[in-house]
C-alpha cells in the first residue's frame, strides 16, 4: 500500500530560502538549464557534471590557488577519472575562512566537560599544532594518527595535519590495542594523538596503558603527543616517544599563522579503514578536492546548512561521519561535538545539548532513535527545540515506526533525513532533500551528481524491486585508492569486480514509488548491530587466539529492529561450552575491539561449512538462521555441515 500523505513537506518560505533553491536558480542562469524540480535538477547533474560540479565550486566559494580549466579527465574510466586536473587547494583553508570571535566549535563530554572556542582560537590552536609538527619533519604525505575522543584537539589536529598536506587517520579510544595496530599499523604514521583517558556512562575510562603498549609496538612513530582529558595522572614519561600536548606546543605558542600547503585535488587527506570482513582493515585513502566538494553539496545543499547555523553529529573518531562532520566549518557552521555516553540523564543529554546551544542540525544513529523511543521519551514535551530544522540518521536503516516516533515524540516540523552511503566514499549516495516531502519509512533522493541506480543480480535496473545499490558514473569523493596497492587491483575487486566500470556498493537496495529508497541493509556479511559497521575477521582474530577454540563462525540475526552479533565456535575435541569460556571469549574480544564486537549469543558447533577453497560461508548460515534459501549449495567442501543452523531453538524470535 502507497502512502498518499507524507509525514512533511517544508513550507513556501522555507523552500525560497533553501540553498537548493538558491543553487537550482544559478544553474538556470549560468546553464539555460530547466530545474523545475528535484529530479530535473539530478538529471542535469548526472547528464553534465562538469557543469553541475564547477557550478558547485562557484556557488560554495571554494577556496583554491587556482582551479584549471578541465574538471573531468578520463570520464569514461571507472575507476581512474580525474576531477579538476589542474586545480591546486588546501582543504583545511577551506574550514578556516573565519577568523572572528564567534563559536567554532562547542565541547559536551558528558556532564562532566564543557568548553568553546571560537574561530580565532581555532586557528591559532591550528597554527601552534601545524609549526610543531613542520619541526619535527612531518610534511606532505606523511601519516598523522589520533587515537582520540571526538575532542576539539582531534579536530585541530586534522586540520594542522591537513594544512601541511600530510594524512590524517582516526580511531575512537575504545578500540583495543589489536584493532587499533590493525589499522595504524599499516600505514606506519610519524606522529600519534592520543588521549590520557575518557568518560563513558559517568565511569573513567584509562587509556595511557594501552597507548603505552601501542607505541611500543609501533616502529614508525616519532612522537606520541598525550591530550589531556579524563586520565588518572598516570605518567606520560611510560609511554615510548610520549610528551604532553602542553609541551608538545610550548616553543610555538607565539604562532599566530598557517601556511597553508596547496596541493593537487586528489592529494590524500584522509585514510579511513574497511570493516576487516576478509581479513585487518583495507586502509581507504580519500582526496582532500573530493572530500571537501563533496560535503560541500551535502551539507549546503541537501541539508540546508547555512552560515551561523549549529550541525551536532553523535559519532566517535572513528566513524566517517566525525569526517563528515568537520567539514561543517567549510560551509560555516559551528560543530557541536559530544564524547561519551548519548544515555546520560535517561537519553535526555543529547537534546539538553540542543537546547542549550540552539542546535540547528541534529544527527545520530537510527539505533539511538529506537532506543529513545523504546523508553518512550518525549523532547517535545520536555524541551525546546526552535531552531531545529533538521534531524539526520545514518548507520542502519531507519524502520517506518522510527519516522513517526520522530514526528510525534521529538519534532513535528523538521527535515528528517534518514542517510546512506559509507566509509568507502566518505559520504551519501542517497540521502535528503530539503524542499521535499518526507515519506514515512523512506530516504528522500539520490545524491546530486551521483548516478545510482538499483541493479538486479543480471546487472539490469530495476525499479520498485529490491537489488544491488551501484553508482553508473565517477564522483570526486571516490577512493583515490587502497593503501599498500600500488596496482589497484585490491581497490577494483572492492567495488567493480560484480560489474565492470559500475561501483558496487554492497547495499541492498529498493527504489519507491515516490523516487525515494528504501535499505534492507548490506548485500554481504557485514556485522551492524547498533549502526555500527562491524567485520567478522576482527571478531575472528580475537576468538582464535583462545587455546580452546579451533574455529569460528559470526553472523548479524535481524532482532528487534536491530542486528545481534551471534558467534558460533569449534572447539578441540572433547571440550564443551560453558559458561566460564563463553566470558573469556567475550572478555577477549572486549579488550582487543570494541563492546560493539561482543557476541551477543554464543553457541557450540561440530563443523563450520566452508567452501572447497576453505572460505566460511557466513552468508549460507546467515540465511538459514533467518529462513531464507542458501544458494550455490555444490560450492561446499562440507555441505553437511549446514544441517545444524536449520531451525535452531536457541535462535528463535
Amino acid at each position: 500500500m502507497i502512502d498518499r500523505t507524507p509525514l512533511w513537506k517544508p513550507s513556501k518560505a522555507r523552500i525560497a530560502a533553501a540553498n537548493l533553491t538558491a543553487f537550482m536558480h544559478s544553474a538556470e542562469r549560468r546553464w539555460g538549464v530547466e530545474c523545475a524540480d528535484y529530479d530535473a535538477l539530478h538529471r542535469w547533474s548526472v547528464t553534465h557534471p562538469e557543469q553541475f560540479w564547477t557550478t558547485l565550486w562557484d556557488f560554495a566559494g571554494v577556496v583554491a590557488e587556482k582551479r584549471g580549466e578541465r574538471v573531468l579527465a578520463d570520464a569514461n574510466k571507472m575507476p581512474g577519472a580525474k576531477w579538476f586536473p589542474d586545480a591546486r587547494l588546501n582543504f583545511a583553508e577551506n574550514l578556516l575562512r573565519s577568523h572572528d570571535t564567534a563559536d567554532a566549535l562547542v565541547f559536551w563530554g558528558e556532564d562532566k566537560v564543557k568548553g568553546r572556542a571560537s574561530h580565532a582560537e581555532l586557528y591559532r590552536a591550528v597554527a601552534q599544532t601545524a609549526w610543531a609538527l613542520r619541526d619535527m619533519g612531518v610534511g606532505r604525505g606523511d601519516r598523522v594518527a589520533a587515537y582520540l575522543p571526538n575532542l576539539p584537539a582531534a579536530v585541530v589536529a586534522m586540520l594542522a595535519t591537513a594544512s601541511i598536506g600530510a594524512i590524517f587517520s582516526s580511531a575512537s579510544p575504545d578500540f583495543g590495542v589489536q584493532g587499533v595496530l590493525d589499522r595504524f599499523g599499516q600505514i606506519a604514521p610519524k606522529v600519534l594523538f592520543a588521549c590520557d583517558g575518557y568518560y563513558y556512562n559517568g565511569k573513567v575510562i584509562d587509556c595511557l596503558g594501552k597507548v603505552a603498549e601501542i607505541a611500543a609496538r609501533m616502529p614508525s612513530l616519532e612522537r606520541v603527543v598525550i591530550v589531556p582529558y579524563a586520565g588518572s595522572g598516570a605518567d606520560i614519561a611510560a609511554v615510548k616517544h610520549g610528551v604532553s600536548l602542553a609541551d608538545f606546543l610550548a616553543p610555538f605558542a607565539g604562532e599566530r599563522e598557517i601556511r597553508f600547503e596547496r596541493l593537487p585535488f586528489d592529494h590524500p587527506l584522509y585514510i579511513l579503514y574497511s570493516s576487516g570482513t576478509t581479513g585487518v582493515p583495507k586502509c581507504i585513502v580519500h582526496s582532500a578536492g573530493g572530500t571537501l566538494l563533496q560535503h560541500l553539496k551535502e551539507q549546503r545543499l541537501h541539508s540546508d546548512i547555512k552560515t551561523g547555523d549549529r550541525l551536532f553529529y553523535f559519532t566517535t573518531c572513528g566513524w566517517m561521519m566525525w569526517n563528515w562532520l568537520v567539514s561543517g566549518l567549510a560551509s560555516g557552521a559551528t560543530l557541536l561535538l559530544y564524547d561519551g555516553s548519548p544515555f546520560v540523564g535517561r537519553g535526555n543529554i543529547l537534546f539538553d545539548y540542543a537546547e542549550a546551544e540552539g542546535m540547528t542540525h541534529f544527527g545520530t544513529s537510527a539505533k539511538f532513535i529506537d532506543a529513545i523511543a523504546k523508553i518512550n521519551l518525549a523532547p517535545a514535551k520536555t524541551h525546546k527545540l526552535d531552531r531545529l530544522r533538521a534531524i539526520f540518521s545514518t548507520g542502519s536503516p531507519l524502520v517506518p515506526e522510527a519516522f513517526n516516533y520522530v514526528y510525534d515524540s521529538i519534532k513535528r516540523d523538521v527535515q528528517l533525513a534518514s542517510i546512506s552511503g559509507g566509509t568507502d566514499i566518505i559520504s551519501c549516495f542517497v540521502l535528503g532533500n530539503p524542499v521535499g516531502p518526507v515519506w514515512r519509512g523512506e530516504i528522500q533522493c539520490r545524491g546530486l551528481g551521483m548516478a545510482v541506480e538499483v541493479f538486479d543480480e543480471a546487472g539490469r535496473p530495476v525499479r520498485r524491486t529490491k537489488g544491488e545499490l551501484v553508482c553508473l558514473k565517477p564522483f570526486p569523493s571516490m577512493p583515490v585508492g587502497f593503501w599498500n596497492d600500488p596496482d589497484g587491483r585490491k581497490y577494483r575487486a572492492a567495488y567493480f569486480e560484480k560489474y565492470p566500470g559500475i561501483w558496487c556498493h554492497g547495499d541492498f537496495i529498493e527504489e519507491t514509488a515516490h523516487g525515494g529508497f528504501v535499505i534492507y541493509g548490506r548485500s554481504d556479511a557485514t556485522l551492524n548491530p547498533g549502526g555500527v559497521r562491524i567485520g567478522t575477521a576482527e571478531i575472528y582474530r580475537q576468538v582464535e587466539k583462545l587455546d580452546e577454540v579451533l574455529e569460528a563462525l559470526v553472523i548479524g540475526q535481524d532482532w528487534e529492529k536491530d542486528t545481534r552479533v551471534v558467534l558460533f565456535v569449534k572447539l578441540r575435541e572433547g571440550l564443551t561450552l560453558d559458561d566460564a569460556l563463553a566470558r573469556r571469549i567475550k572478555d577477549v574480544i572486549r579488550e582487543n575491539t570494541t563492546p560493539r564486537h561482543v557476541p551477543a549469543k554464543i553457541l557450540q558447533v561440530g563443523d563450520i561449512p566452508r567452501t572447497k577453497s576453505n572460505k566460511i560461508v557466513e552468508l549460507a548460515v546467515r540465511n538459514l538462521v533467518h529462513g531464507e534459501p542458501v544458494k550455490n549449495v555444490e560450492a561446499l567442501a562440507n555441505p553437511e555441515a549446514l544441517d545444524w543452523f536449520r531451525d535452531r531453538p536457541e535462535l528463535s524470535c
